[in-house]
């Protein structure tokens, strides 16, 4: 069975990523999973794709095989795009969700409901030895309802209504939040690289 790494700590997106990977019988890898630690890595970049980047190249380069890093984030249109690469840790270096809720909410509260779009984006990087390295990109589009809902999920799903639905993500089961994600897109754009694989 082929493996390869994707660049997360994050067991919430190791999840949706152990799910999309079973049909393809490619075992993924976390960062957890590795025999060698890996440390901090600045994300210094300004955008998704320069970060997903970053993560992808650094651990590509130190265990030569393929590596998987995705940036995500969600970008509210009334917040002239914030949190947008910021989303982890917009309410603080503790990078904690409900703050993050809160602090969103409380920026939108003035904002009625229809400026209240917003949507997922996820990049995902594809880092090979001696390779360039792929980008793909996904969005889901909706909109920041008015206080959290549904326990599923993680991050800003609580208060994201996708387009076209009258629950937020965290009230979706995790299958139906797999057919709409941002992730989900992004993933199946490289639906084609994996079958190579």
């Amino acid at each position: 069975m082929k493996s390869l790494i994707i660049a997360t700590k994050n067991q919430g997106k190791m999840k949706d990523f152990k799910k999309l990977f079973e049909p393809y019988q490619v075992e993924v890898k976390s960062l957890l999973d590795l025999d060698q630690p890996i440390g901090e890595i600045e994300e210094t970049g300004t955008t998704f794709e320069e970060n997903a980047a970053i993560k992808a190249e650094t651990i590509c380069d130190k265990f030569q095989i393929p590596v998987i890093a995705d940036d995500s984030g969600i970008e509210v249109d009334a917040l002239d795009g914030a949190p947008g690469v910021y989303s982890a840790r917009y309410a603080g270096e503790q990078k904690d969700d409900q703050a993050n809720l809160v602090k969103v909410l409380h920026e939108l509260k003035e904002v009625p409901e229809k400026e209240r779009t917003a949507r997922f984006v996820c990049v995902l990087a594809i880092a090979q030895p001696n390779k360039e390295t792929i980008y793909k990109r996904g969005e889901c589009e909706g909109y920041i309802g008015f206080e959290a809902k549904g326990s599923y999920g993680f991050g800003y799903d609580p208060i994201f209504y996708p387009e076209g639905y009258d629950k937020t993500m965290a009230e979706l089961s995790p299958i139906q939040k797999n057919q709409i994600s941002h992730r989900k897109k992004a993933l199946d754009q490289i639906e084609n690289w994996v079958k190579q694989y």
